[in-house]
C-alpha cells in the first residue's frame, strides 16, 4: 500500500476514535448514554478516497451537501463499500433535484418546505421504494439567507409532512448563525429540543431526532439533547490538508 495513504486512512480513523471519546465523555457527564448519539461525518469537498477511508476506519453516516457532488463521488466508490455507510443530505435541495433522491440518498436532513415535501413524497412513492427518513431544517436564527422553516411554523409543517405516506418524518435539525462563539449555540440548541418535544406531546412520538451541533459545538449540542452531531474537521482534519 502507498505510505501515503497509509498515513491518511491512520488520521482519519485517529480523529474518528478522538471524536467518539470526546462523545463520550460529554454524554457521560451530562447523565447519558453514549449509544444514544450518533456521529456523521461531513464529507463535502472530500475525494471519493477519504470517504473511503473514513468508511473504513468505521464511519456509518456521511453527509454531503449537494446531489451532483454524491452522485459523482457514489460513482467512483464501489458500491459494497459505499453501502456500509447510510448517506444523508444535509445540504438545501431544490425541488427539481428532488428527482435523484431515490436511491441515492437513506436521508435528508434539511426539508423546510410542505412543496418539497410533496415532491419529495411524490418521487419516493414513484420509485416504489421504503418511506425516505427526512428532518424538518427549522431556521433557529430566522437567518434570511438560510434555509429552514421558521420556528414559528415547524409545528405546522411537522402535521403536514407526518400525512404523507412516503415520507417518514424522524427527527429535526437545525444550523446555528455561524462564526460565533460555541456557547451561543445553546439558545438555539434548546430551541430545537423544546420544538421535538412539543411535537412528542401532541402525538408525533416518531420525531424522536436531533440532529445538531457541529465540530466546534457539537459538546454543547450533546448537552441540550442532540441525538445526530454533524462532524467534519474534527474527522477529516482541516480541508485541503491530508
Amino acid at each position: 500500500m502507498d505510505r501515503s495513504v497509509s498515513k491518511t486512512v491512520s488520521d482519519v480513523g485517529r480523529r474518528y476514535e478522538m471524536v467518539k471519546r470526546r462523545v463520550a465523555d460529554v454524554a457521560y457527564a451530562c447523565g447519558r448514554n453514549p449509544d444514544e448519539i450518533r456521529l456523521l461525518a461531513v464529507s463535502k469537498t472530500q475525494p471519493p478516497e477519504r470517504i473511503i477511508e473514513a468508511i473504513e476506519a468505521g464511519v456509518d453516516i456521511i453527509g454531503e451537501n449537494r446531489v451532483q457532488e454524491v452522485q459523482r463521488k457514489k460513482g467512483e466508490i464501489d458500491p459494497e463499500i459505499a453501502g456500509r455507510a447510510k448517506w444523508h443530505l444535509i445540504g438545501s435541495l431544490q425541488r427539481n433535484k428532488a428527482r435523484a433522491v431515490p436511491g441515492l440518498f437513506d436521508v435528508v436532513e434539511s426539508v423546510d418546505s410542505l412543496a418539497l415535501a410533496r415532491e419529495l413524497n411524490r418521487r419516493m412513492d414513484g420509485a416504489g421504494e421504503d418511506p425516505l427518513d427526512v428532518f424538518i431544517q427549522v431556521n433557529t436564527g430566522e437567518e434570511a439567507q438560510k434555509g429552514g422553516v421558521a420556528p414559528a411554523d415547524a409545528m405546522t409543517l411537522v402535521r403536514e409532512m407526518s400525512a404523507l405516506e412516503a415520507l417518514r418524518v424522524v427527527g429535526l435539525m437545525c444550523i446555528p448563525p455561524l462564526g460565533r462563539d460555541a456557547e451561543e449555540s445553546r439558545p438555539h440548541f434548546e430551541q430545537l429540543r423544546k420544538l421535538r418535544d412539543e411535537a412528542q406531546e401532541v402525538g408525533f412520538s416518531h420525531i424522536r431526532e436531533l440532529s445538531m451541533g457541529m465540530s466546534n459545538d457539537f459538546e454543547i449540542a450533546i448537552a441540550e439533547g442532540a441525538t445526530l452531531v454533524r462532524i467534519g474537521t474534527a474527522i477529516f482534519g482541516p480541508r485541503g490538508t491530508n
